[in-house]
């Protein structure tokens, strides 16, 4: 069986992993076994991180929406089924927007709401 020859694969490798790894505390950026433990769970944090930023930015916008909405006597569930029954197809974050930024818009949403429910 002939010899194999990895010097310059192997080195390819650990360089990438290396440069992954830059900064990490003590022993995880430097040693090989370490830096790959330390990649690969920081891989997973970073997959479960993108899922969660999600949840996190849908739960901001229910927050400032029900914010708003209460400053104009209504719970969010009520102002969110209003907006149905009224037609009205606004995602969660345009409407946070609206709500943040420019109050007299989302004022006159929630008159309409108010009319779309009596």
């Amino acid at each position: 069986m002939p010899r194999v020859k990895r010097g310059v694969v192997r080195r390819q490798k650990r360089k990438k992993l290396s440069k992954l790894t830059k900064g990490y505390f003590q022993n995880k950026s430097k040693l090989y076994k370490f830096m790959r433990e330390a990649a690969e769970k920081a891989g997973v944090y970073a997959y479960v991180g993108r899922k969660r930023k999600k949840r996190d930015y849908r739960s901001l916008w229910v927050v400032r929406i029900n914010a708003a909405a209460r400053e104009h006597g209504l719970t969010y569930s009520v102002f969110m089924n209003g907006l149905k029954t009224a037609g009205i197809e606004l995602d969660r974050k345009s409407l946070a927007e609206l709500a943040a930024r420019e109050p007299a818009a989302f004022a006159a949403l929630v008159t309409k709401v108010k009319a779309a429910a009596a």
